[in-house]
Formats: C-alpha cells, structure tokens, sequence
C-alpha cells in the first residue's frame, strides 16, 4: 500500500512507499496477532547521541504504532557495558521527545538480564547451547567462509551438566574477559554466516551504567534482541537492511524457547544521505579528536546538533515521510532534507535585515542628525506577520556584496553613477566612492529622490536593483557562523574531513535583533535562516548574539 502524505507546496495528498504497513495489513487480515495490539519498539544502543538516520526509525515505530491504535516503547539496548553511558540515555529521551514522541513504556535491556540469563540455561539444557574456550580470533578463524563450511569446536560437545556449571562461574566472574563464551549450537555448515554456532553471551567485568557490577555475562545483540521483543509484547520489530540475514538467528531463538505468537521482523533500508557520516564511531572519533564542538555541534547531523542548527521536528518529519520506507538501500541528496526545512521556516520565521561585510553609505542631501521611520515587511511569504518600523537616515551601512567598483554586465546593485532602491525607502545613486590610504573602499557618497518613497504614489522611473540597509546610528553589532559541510570529496571522491566548514563573521544589524533570545529563529533578508544560539547567545539586552546559519534561502534540488 502506499500512505499519504500532504505536500508543502500544494496542499495536495501525494502517496509515498511503505511496504512495512503492507506486512501489517497481511498480518491483521490473517489473525497472526488477534486479541493483540500491534507493538512496535525503538531501541537504541546508549552509545552515542542520535543522528539524522536515527530520526526514520523513529518515525517509522512511532506514527505505525500512531497508525494501527497500538503502543510503541523507547527501550535502551543496555547490553555492553564498556560503550554505553547514562549521558547518551538522558539525550536521547530528549531527542525523541524533541522529535515529538511519547513511549508508552521505558524499557531497559538490563531490565530483562535475569529472565535472559534463565533463557540461556533452558537452552544448554535443552542441548542448544554450550560454553568455549577458544578466544575470539579462534572462533572467527573456524567460522569458514562464504563458500566453505566452518569448524567444530572442540568444546562442542561438552555435556550438559558442565555446560550449566562453566556457566554459572562465568557469571559469577571466575573467569577474565574473553576466557569463555556461551555460543548456541545450531550448524557450522550453515549457509547464513550468522547461523554458525553465533555467540550468546560474553564474559565483561566492566561496570554497567544502571547494574553496576551485579553483571559478568552479558547478551549479544543477537540474542538480547529477539528476546526483550517477545517479553514486551511486540509484534513487529522494525530493522534496518543490516540485520536481514540475522533474521534467521531472530526466529531461529525464539523457537528454540517455543515462544508463542513471535514477533515478526521486518527490515526497511536505513537512511544515508549526500556528504553526511552517519557512524556513530566516527562521529564520536571526531568528538574525542576535538575536531567538533561536542555531539552538538551544529555541524554534526546528530539531533542534538540540528536542533541548535535551527532546524525543527516538523521539517524533520516532513522529510521522513517524504522520503518513503523501501527495501533498496540508497543515498537521499542532503539538499531534500535542506528543502524540507526552509519550507517549513518560511512560513514560521520574520524576516530582518543584516549586513555582511559592511560598507558606509552616506546619502549627502539627508540632513544630518535626523531619522525617519520606514515601514518593512516582515515577511514576503507571510503577510499576516504585518510590519515593523526601521530608521533611515543619513549614515547606512550595506552589504559588501551590493557594491562593485567594476560591475559585470547585468549586475543591478550599487555602483557609482547607479540607482537601487534601499527597500521600504527611496531610490539611492551611488555618486562618488571615497577609499582609504591602502586603497580599500571607505564609504560610498550616495544621494536620495525624496519622490521615491515606498508606498508613495510614484510612477516614474524604475530600477532594477534593490538592497537591504542598516541605519547606522541604531545598529548593533551580532556574531554570525556560517556552516559548510563535515565532510567533502576529495580529488578521487572519497569523503573526507572538511578543515574549512566553519566560518564565522561580524555583522551590523537591525537593532530588533539587539534582543533576541537563545533559540529564536529569523531569515536575514536575502541570505537565509538563522537560529540565536542556544550556549553562545546572552539573553540579556546589549549581551553577545552568535547566529547559526540553518539554511540558505535556494535550493538547486529539483525534486
């Protein structure tokens, strides 16, 4: 089937794939979970912090528990106690609620440990599991390859009673990590890789983020998984392309414990996206390295960072859904996710006027020490945002890139014995350019046709060019970062780090911006979107305003 989403730009239902609800129609229709609601789960590993990727499993479990009248619980795979800290938990209830979510139950794996442990034990006594002694390359050496069969371990037949027994000391912590583990017993010739005799549990002596060192053996995923699914109650458990030949080993436990009405797992291909680094290793490398400021820098594409981007839940959303759910993997053009937030901000956002690069501007036959207020639009999109006044008067400051000494053909900005219009305001004619000893631009000399005013009943000549402007003697001064990509291709296409994705600018602006908040959101006229930044900016009147860049104003993405 195919579900229906609104588009931005018409109003208009367009479909968009997700075979995942298919599955879950035939399963209704067939009465596989009668009597049960449909249950699903999003179950990170509190390793790190969330990233964009993360964002299309969220919204997937969650609006499909929305969908279908059931539930959907957060739950944390606890399961390796070296990697995983109460720091990433704590964030990611944040950034899924950020999103927003609300589970109906907050699951731990650790919650489950005792309930796995016993499923381990029915298993050895039921001859399905036993504990090595080999080390993890032995293992990884006797596992053959894809074309041939691997080796018997020669602890495999290990009876029963010692199995029990080797195993409880290894909970116990008798023995070093890496000493013994538990693997299943099910084929070393086994086609599926994941079916050879796979590890159960392993031997860790690290303290747990929520059972201290109540532990020794913990889980493998491929274990622990299959397991908090059932005991939860899910019935569909929804995973990415990567676990699709795991799916054996999923059923493959949950049969050996006769577990009635499984749950089914589906897999959906994950999210990537255009100069992006979706590994939760290498982000956390480039934290570590100091290479970034945090996992929230505003240029990670974890959701941390694109909250203090700028960017917002519903845009997010909007993508996800936009982009669909598919079995085929493939790489999404990051400008689609650009797309889906500035339509998002400009029907939300007010718009002011900043300079970059400033330059002077005097207008000559303004009198000197008087100002007068001007009506400016706050939003072009948005005529409901009204209006605000602005100073104009007799010293301006404008963008450096609206002045040229030597224009190009077709350039309509300012340059000497050129008219613009400064928006809301009159008609200005750069008359003459005045420049300091080194030969750098001072100032421009410009002069103003009162007749022109905005608004005012003119009908005469018209220009081509129109500026935004800074009244000089209300304007304050703001910090603005400008942000490139993390990662761009080299000379041979590979992604690599991007020493050059910051840049950061002082501004003149506007003085409404002179109190702005942490959080608040603007589009600068004619340059994009920008977000006060939720550490750097000082809330207090005349205190220091750092802007993020969240998007620019174009898009080349042709949908």
């Amino acid at each position: 089937m195919k579900d229906e989403t609104t588009t931005k730009e018409s109003g208009v239902k367009e479909s968009v794939s997700n075979f995942v609800h298919d599955f879950i129609d035939e399963d209704m229709a067939s009465g596989r979970y009668a009597g049960m609601p449909i249950y699903t789960r999003f179950p990170p590993e509190p390793n790190g912090y969330l990233h964009i990727g993360h964002a299309k499993a969220i919204c997937l479990n969650f609006t499909t528990a929305e969908k279908y009248g059931g539930k959907c619980n957060l739950r944390f795979d606890d399961t390796n106690p070296v990697k995983e800290d109460v720091e990433y938990v704590e964030a990611i209830e944040e950034d899924v609620r950020w999103l927003g979510f609300e589970w109906d139950e907050l699951r731990f794996a650790s919650g489950y440990f005792d309930e796995m442990y016993a499923c381990a034990v029915r298993l050895i006594r039921a001859g399905k599991a036993y504990v090595d002694d080999q080390s993890a390359e032995e293992i990884r050496r006797a596992r053959g390859t894809l074309t041939e069969p691997g080796t018997n371990s020669p602890w495999r037949e290990r009876g029963v009673e010692e199995n029990l027994l080797l195993f409880e000391e290894m909970k116990q912590g008798v023995y070093a990590d890496g000493e013994k583990v538990l693997r299943a017993r099910i084929d070393m010739a086994s086609p599926n890789m994941n079916m050879r005799d796979p590890v159960l549990y392993r031997i860790s002596s690290g303290e747990h983020h929520r059972t201290g060192g109540d532990w020794r053996v913990y889980p493998m995923y491929d274990f622990a998984h299959p397991l908090e699914d059932a005991i939860e109650g899910v019935t569909h458990s929804l995973c990415t392309m990567e676990f699709e030949d795991h799916r054996p080993l999923y059923d493959w436990v949950l049969a050996s414990l006769e577990w009635p009405r499984a749950p089914r797992q589906i897999e959906f291909a994950r999210l990537n996206l255009t100069r992006t680094v979706m590994s939760k290793r290498y982000l956390k490398e480039m934290v570590d390295e100091g290479f970034v400021d945090g996992w929230d820098d505003p240029r990670m594409p974890t959701l941390a960072g694109l909250r203090r981007r700028g960017y917002t839940p519903s845009a997010i959303r909007d993508f996800c859904e936009r982009i669909g759910v598919a079995k085929a993997n493939s790489v999404v053009d990051i400008e689609y996710l650009e797309f889906c937030v500035r339509e998002d901000l400009k029907a939300k956002v007010e718009s002011r006027n900043v300079v970059f690069d400033p330059i002077k501007v005097v207008i000559m036959n303004w009198p000197e020490g008087v100002t007068e207020d001007v009506e400016m639009e706050n939003s072009r999109e948005m005529p409901e945002f009204g209006t605000r006044s602005a100073s104009f008067g007799r010293e301006m400051w404008i963008d450096g890139a609206d002045f040229m000494e030597d224009p190009p053909k077709k350039y309509y900005r300012l340059y000497q014995g050129n008219e613009v219009r400064f928006k809301g305001a009159y008609f200005v004619t750069c008359q003459d350019v005045v420049k300091d000893a080194d030969g750098h631009v001072k100032e421009l000399h410009c002069t103003y046709d009162p007749a022109t005013k905005s608004g005012a009943d003119f009908t005469g000549r018209k220009v081509k060019g129109t500026i935004h402007w800074v009244e000089a003697s209300t304007a304050v001064e703001v910090t603005v970062r400008e942000y490139g990509y993390l990662m761009r291709p080299d000379e041979t296409g590979e992604n690599v780090r991007d020493t050059d994705s910051i840049r950061e600018y002082r501004c003149i602006a506007e003085p409404a911006l002179s109190g702005v908040r942490p959080g608040e959101r603007y589009q600068f006229f004619r340059h994009g979107y920008y977000i006060a930044d939720e550490k750097l900016t000082d809330p207090a009147p005349g205190g220091e305003k750092v802007f993020n860049s969240i998007v620019g104003l174009k898009s080349s993405w042709k949908g």
